[in-house]
């Protein structure tokens, strides 16, 4: 059986008396999109902060393509391939949708940071944050101010800026929030796409992507997942239902 890509072993996370993460175990395959989802206050954020080394987790490890990356900090997680996406977009507003990407670029490719202006006058960089804008569907949107994008489009500048660092495995937090149908509808597409690229943990309540696009589903309750497994065996997990979906009936399109 193939390593995994992202491994997952007995993490915790305490805050004060609170448990957040209680010895988390999962797994990500090479090519999967892998959702985890929850109640609020499961621990979703907590867990991802852990993963991408923005939160110390007080006990397990984390494994990336076989190397233990639990002690290490955000940045070289960043340069092995791990990359992340905010609840809140995290973007500079007074830059353009370009200089964002070229910034990360930048940092990717381990340049001194001269600061701003070299982002800006050097071709590569300028090459690369326009092909990831134009990869998310927003190449026509490259010189105008964060500030002035819809909320949807902040949300696929963002995916633009993780690309930009040549991930392995894209963490998503919750990218639809806040999207409205059509915008739903079109992350949903790209998130697809992507897939063929990149692998994908995605945190999300919206149900009907979730169960779109997912190979696997976690769910995360209190601290704990309490099932794994294929979208309609958890679909079908009475335990699931009690914690978290209820009576919702998730009515998924293909195509």
């Amino acid at each position: 059986m193939a390593e995994p890509l992202l491994r997952v072993d007995n993490l915790v996370r305490r805050f004060g008396g609170i448990v957040a993460t209680d010895h988390v175990c999962l797994d990500v395959a090479k090519g999967e999109i892998h959702a985890i989802i929850g109640p609020n206050g499961a621990g979703k954020t907590t867990l991802i902060s852990q993963l991408t080394g923005h939160l110390a987790p007080h006990g397990g490890s984390v494994y990336l393509a076989g190397r233990d990356i639990t002690a290490m900090p955000a940045y070289r997680r960043c340069a092995l391939g791990l990359a992340r996406s905010f609840q809140i977009t995290s973007l500079l507003p007074d830059f353009t949708a370009a200089d964002n990407v070229a910034l990360a670029a930048q940092a990717q490719a381990g340049s001194s940071f001269r600061f701003f202006g070299n982002a800006r006058k050097e071709r590569g960089l300028r090459d690369a944050a326009h092909a990831a804008l134009a990869r998310v569907g927003i190449g026509h949107r490259a010189d105008a101010l964060v500030a002035r994008l819809s909320h949807g489009e902040q949300r696929q500048l963002e995916l633009a800026v993780a690309l930009a660092t040549r991930p392995q495995l894209l963490l998503l937090d919750e990218p639809m929030a806040g999207l409205g149908v059509t915008e739903s509808a079109a992350m949903v597409k790209l998130l697809a796409e992507l897939r063929r690229e990149v692998s994908i943990v995605l945190v999300e309540h919206d149900m009907e992507a979730v169960f779109a696009l997912a190979d696997r589903i976690s769910v995360l309750v209190y601290g704990r997942i309490i099932a794994s497994g294929a979208p309609d065996a958890i679909r079908a997990n009475e335990e699931v239902r009690r914690a978290y979906l209820g009576d919702q009936h998730v009515v998924v399109k293909h195509g």
